[in-house]
């Protein structure tokens, strides 16, 4: 495309997702004080559109109405205009999203918002079409409308926007009251657990008819649920609903069955139709969850898709000093000729194309059989494409296929008078050859700017693999990732993260001007990764950081008087809200995480007022947790992690020793909610002997490798193989 001539000022951002609209002939400001002096000295609105880089309807509405020179001439007139990217900036896409929720009964991207100069939000809305529809007004009429508003009703307007703010205030608010305490885990797993039961998918999996989200959440719930009820009837469904949720997914549209990795969310009941955006949070929580479910059944479909998804993000999501991007667009050209990007366009196929790429005869196989049509039976391929109208509101994927594994090798294999095993070869060279030829299609947009808490995910998605599957690649490469953190998005000065940060010319990874300072999710993940990292590698120095980083996260984010810990920190005026998050969605909450963390932390450092703060955010949750506990799946986990006590697994041993290495390898091999591990290796000027004195008293017995299991500090009788260590964890 040529060059445009118009460039406003977000042209001089870091942000993928600003620079796409750099170019509008809107007069856009980043956040910040130059827009909002401004809006007062000029006495105008604000409109704020929050997006991200692959969000579609985001690229839409920039296509047509940030594009466009007359609505764009509206919005200079009217209105100070402010961009913000939601990845960058989660306060401000919470608080205002808080009020579209509660004024609209919906929510979503693009956002878009009014605010007084002072910031109060009074309308709001997500896309908006240019003109006029049959059941939508137009961006132009809205802007036109609001416009007239401020001019004829400007005082009413300031006074609804500051009853708004209040009411905002109000319902927003979670604290504990009065003398509460923690809530029972036996009563919070029981309803949280027959929540999700009831709206489970029998024959899909999944908890909705659709769309249908991975949500890892409730599947970590449900294996923890199937570790304490492991003998009951629900504790076996439990873990069935999770695992059948898993291999469905991995069968399905989904799951990338050529580039690996999975897709955002499925638009069907079947995992079929995505919608095509890769995100690094999914990509880091189901490695991890994949795992688990590897270690609990020895099912190897679930290693495999683990080490699938940990393929696509070490090409495709890496950068080369070490962190993660971000995401990948669900939206690209279908040809190098083509001038209009299409969703999907880089990972569906024609049948035609299929057969061509395939095209050869399969020996052994039922006369004339080629290598296409084994490939299209087993992926659901159809001639006329496989993606119903219902599913293609855009016509996008008219002709069309979503692969989709639609039977089992064995059913395929005997279909054809194959082997499974010749048929598993034959699928995957078939697979190979689909991959080359996408390799020559144009690439969806990549958004490089790197996240600490997403990072974080994804580090604890490599260390949890590289346990469950004893790989010890994954392992280096989540060494790899924190050291990146550690030197990209930590200020070693102030001892605080930073929230992100971008590559930028020639490969280099940079900071924008000012840089944008870490929030709670940033502090909460990172801390979980470093831990994991720390069970994982063994190395003391990730645990060292992980503590510190726990009492900046207190010092920044802790509520004393309502308990639990806010979003962001205090001191920024332009923030109307301190919110606490109190749902655990497509990433879980922070507090949800945070209470494992600060239990964890506890073990590793004996300082129990960490356990004590996790009790009081549980009490800060209590009525959410006893009500709709289906909303915050991972903090109901983390009741019974509360309730049973954490046991710590020590291991007296030499790191580089067999013996050791062979009790480590089945500490890491067995699924247990309620354990911490740590080496303690004899070196008693180390980190962790310093925090636990305890330590030192526990030794080898015949000079042997020599697990304990302490609970509180207090230690079982030593157990030397490997046998009897996974008796005691696994009751």
């Amino acid at each position: 495309p040529s060059v445009p001539r118009h460039t406003n000022r977000l042209i001089k951002e870091k942000s993928p997702y600003l620079l796409q609209h750099a170019c509008n002939p809107v007069d856009w400001y980043p956040w910040g004080q130059e827009a909002f002096d401004k809006a007062k000295k000029e006495n105008k609105l604000i409109f704020l559109s929050v997006g991200y880089s692959t969000c579609h309807w985001c690229h839409v509405m920039e296509e047509e109405s940030f594009r466009n020179k007359e609505i764009g001439e509206i919005m200079n007139k009217n209105f100070v205009c402010i961009k913000v990217d939601r990845e960058e900036r989660p306060d401000v896409d919470k608080v205002y999203m808080t009020f579209v929720q509660a004024t609209s009964g919906g929510g979503g991207w693009p956002m878009s918002v009014w605010l007084t100069p002072d910031l109060k939000p009074f309308a709001g809305g997500t896309y908006f079409p240019p003109e006029d529809r049959v059941h939508r007004v137009g961006f132009r009429t809205v802007l036109l409308h609001i416009a007239e508003q401020w001019k004829e009703n400007k005082d009413a307007l300031l006074e609804n926007s500051q009853k708004i703010l209040e009411a905002l205030l109000r319902r927003s608010e979670i604290r504990v009251r009065g003398q509460e305490s923690p809530p029972p885990s036996k009563e919070v797993m029981g309803t949280c657990f027959q929540q999700l039961s009831s709206s489970y998918d029998e024959d899909y999996g999944g908890f909705s008819e659709s769309p249908k989200f991975p949500t890892p959440v409730n599947l970590n719930f449900l294996f923890t649920y199937w570790a304490l009820h492991r003998t009951t009837p629900e504790g076996v469904r439990a873990l069935q609903m999770a695992l059948h949720t898993l291999k469905m997914m991995a069968h399905g549209g989904i799951h990338d069955h050529i580039g690996e990795g999975f897709h955002r969310y499925s638009t069907d009941q079947h995992w079929h139709v995505p919608h095509f955006e890769k995100m690094l949070y999914d990509q880091g929580q189901l490695a991890a969850t994949y795992s688990r479910a590897f270690q609990i059944s020895g099912d190897e479909l679930f290693a495999d898709v683990a080490q699938d998804i940990l393929l696509y993000v070490s090409r495709d999501l890496s950068d080369q000093a070490g962190g993660f991007y971000s995401a990948e667009d669900a939206d690209s050209y279908p040809t190098t000729a083509s001038r209009e990007k299409r969703e999907g366009a880089f990972c569906v196929w024609a049948a035609e194309e299929i057969r061509a790429l395939l095209p050869d005869p399969v020996e052994g196989a039922t006369e004339g059989t080629t290598l296409g049509d084994v490939f299209i039976h087993h992926y659901g391929v159809k001639e006329s494409g496989n993606v119903s109208p219902m599913k293609d509101p855009h016509q996008e994927l008219k002709g069309k296929n979503v692969l989709i594994v639609c039977c089992s090798l064995e059913l395929t294999a005997a279909r054809f008078g194959l082997e499974p095993v010749r048929l598993g070869a034959l699928l995957q060279e078939g697979r190979r050859r689909l991959s080359a030829a996408r390799a020559q299609r144009p690439r969806p947009h990549l958004d490089t700017k790197m996240l600490a808490a997403w990072n974080g995910l994804m580090i604890s998605g490599f260390a949890q693999a590289g346990m469950a599957l004893a790989k010890q690649e994954y392992v280096s490469r989540a060494a790899q990732a924190a050291a990146f953190l550690r030197r990209h998005l930590f200020d070693p000065g102030s001892g605080r993260l930073l929230r992100s940060c971008y590559r930028g010319k020639a490969e280099a990874v940079e900071q924008s001007a000012v840089p944008i300072q870490g929030f709670l999710e940033d502090y909460v993940f990172v801390i979980q990764a470093l831990f994991d990292l720390y069970e994982a590698s063994l190395e003391q120095s990730w645990l060292e950081w992980a503590l510190q980083l726990q009492h900046m996260q207190d010092k920044l984010f802790w509520d004393p008087e309502g308990f639990a810990y806010f979003s962001s920190e205090a001191g920024d005026p332009s923030l109307l809200l301190r919110l606490k998050n109190d749902q655990d969605g497509a990433e879980p909450a922070a507090n949800s995480v945070t209470v494992t963390n600060l239990l964890r932390a506890a073990s590793y450092s004996g300082r129990m007022e960490w356990v004590e703060k996790a009790g009081q955010i549980l009490a800060a949750f209590s009525e959410r947790l006893q009500k709709i506990p289906i909303t915050l799946p991972e903090m109901a986990r983390a009741t019974a992690v509360f309730h049973h006590t954490l046991k710590q697994v020590v291991i007296c041993g030499d790191p580089q020793g067999e013996d050791t290495k062979e009790m480590l390898r089945c500490v890491h091999s067995v699924f247990s909610p309620k354990k911490v591990l740590m080496l303690a290796d004899g070196d008693s000027a180390g980190f962790l002997y310093r925090q636990l004195p305890f330590l030192a008293s526990l030794e080898r017995k015949d000079g042997k490798a020599t697990a304990y299991v302490c609970s509180n500090f207090t230690c079982s009788l030593p157990v030397t193989s490997p046998q009897e260590l996974r008796g005691m964890l696994c009751p």
